[in-house]
């Protein structure tokens, strides 16, 4: 049984090393899991988790826990609300999909992502203290980040400055797990390890935070470099929601770190640090940093990027339908899974027009996958009404409540966690107003380590309730 455990315990800090490494075909039969190789070392672990459970007469299930209670009552109305909408979802049929298969391969996602990983993950958990906690997930992370950053050096080096005799070096990265190499030389954006930049915007989110900490705990000077790799490289990627939420992130953790006297002064160094550095590449560079800068701050133009940019034209054209949805159906919306047989009816002249991506994917029969509705919100409010999103708002209102109370009371090590937890979350929340999967590792993970701060806490007899906020 002590195997078992170690097994299941090695396979989640594997999977969230790979959490990343997803430009490769994928297993298809997966569905919205197919790209995702930590996915595989998590059910995995997750299987073994279950058999040391079923050995031992016990799963750990933390039927006392607010945010845990929270997620069953949330994931319980999503079944609810198709219930409700069932004689709907048996006549829906789209993409050579019918409603009830596409509500199955929804709600799975949902169930495996939140509940059953959930509950393997704080399996893995149990034997470590939340300090111990910090470091292990940290130093995965670490390596894992340097890694992509590897990855991306050389990319960075053939896409932006055509440095094309590296591409046999990069190649290399082929024979890595999960890893195919794909340059976009048309567009001159950097996806590392990941299947596109939006991916790699995912992973950048998920582990700022994280390295971010090292600000706070390491005693040397290479204590900054972690940030201000995530900060390059998410300027390198292209991604304009990588540069809002990091940005954000960073202003967040700056914000809260103020507040405490004794890292002031690490804040001052990070900020001398990153002003030299960039006034020593304005140097070298003759003010092409500048210019590089100021087109990439253009590009965030609200107005330009819808009238102009195709991708954002279907973003906010998709966002635009769904609401009409939610407006035809305000309280229990159309089903879990369901909003792309609605929506479909409601896209906007301004988005459909001269735009090849409706023709030739999202109102294609021939092309099966199905249109996303680019913001998890106003997802849940087509497919759950507005009860189903505010539920889920109440859950996320929920963890940051508790965080910023831990962030005040908490001490050491684990203080950090409950900053870089605060951080995270923030982070996901934020994002998701431009994706709308529940599949994010990180935002669980997260779940999870909150649920195991606060079960570390009563146990010592510290408690943070709601109430006492």
């Amino acid at each position: 049984m002590a195997i078992l455990r170690k097994t299941y315990t090695a396979l989640f800090f594997i999977g969230l090393f790979f959490i990343p490494f997803n430009s490769y075909e994928g297993v298809g039969f997966l569905g919205e899991f197919s790209r995702e190789s930590s996915f595989l070392f998590f059910t995995s672990g997750l299987v073994l988790y279950l058999l040391y459970a079923w050995g031992k007469n016990k799963v750990l299930l933390p039927l006392k826990n607010e945010i845990f209670i929270y997620i069953i009552i949330f994931v319980f109305y999503c079944f609810l609300t198709s219930i409700l909408n069932s004689y709907n979802i048996f006549q829906s049929y789209f993409k050579h999909t019918s409603g009830i298969i596409r509500f199955l391969k929804q709600y799975l996602v949902l169930v495996v992502s939140g509940v059953f990983l959930l509950i393997y993950y704080l399996g893995a958990f149990k034997k470590y203290t939340t300090e111990v906690l910090l470091l292990k997930v940290r130093k995965v992370l670490l390596y894992s980040f340097i890694l992509v950053w590897i990855y991306a050096l050389i990319e960075i080096l053939i896409v932006v400055f055509k440095k094309d005799y590296l591409l046999s070096l990069l190649h290399l990265f082929d024979y890595f797990p999960f890893t195919e190499v794909r340059l976009d030389l048309n567009n001159g954006r950097i996806s590392s390890v990941s299947f596109e930049p939006p991916f790699l915007a995912i992973y950048l989110i998920t582990i700022a935070a994280w390295m971010f900490s090292y600000i706070l705990t390491s005693k040397s000077w290479l204590r900054f470099l972690p940030t201000i790799g995530v900060v390059l490289l998410t300027y390198f990627s292209g991604s304009r929601t990588a540069l809002i939420v990091i940005g954000i992130q960073l202003l967040c953790f700056l914000g809260v770190v103020l507040h405490m006297k004794k890292y002031r002064k690490y804040i001052l160094y990070l900020a001398t640090l990153m002003f030299s550095g960039f006034i020593f590449v304005i140097i070298i560079t003759r003010g092409g940093a500048l210019t590089a800068i100021s087109d990439k701050l253009s590009t965030l133009n609200f107005k330009e990027n819808l009238t102009k940019s195709v991708s954002n034209k279907t973003r906010f054209g998709m966002q635009y339908a769904n609401l009409k949805v939610f407006e035809e159906h305000p309280i229990f919306g159309v089903g879990f899974g369901q909003q792309a047989f609605y929506s479909r009816e409601h896209y906007p002249l301004w988005a459909t027009k001269d735009n090849y991506e409706f023709e030739l994917m999202y109102l294609n029969e021939e092309e099966r996958s199905f249109p996303p509705g680019f913001n998890l919100y106003i997802r849940l409010l087509a497919e759950t009404g507005v009860l189903g999103l505010l539920m889920f708002l109440i859950l996320l209102w929920l963890a940051v409540v508790k965080l910023k109370r831990a962030v005040k009371y908490e001490e050491g090590l684990n203080r950090v966690m409950a900053i870089v937890l605060l951080v995270s979350i923030v982070g996901y929340i934020i994002n998701w107003m431009q994706i709308d999967t529940f599949r994010i590792f990180g935002f669980w993970v997260c779940i999870a380590l909150l649920i195991h701060l606060q079960k570390e806490k009563k146990q010592s007899g510290k408690v943070f309730r709601i109430e006492k906020i």
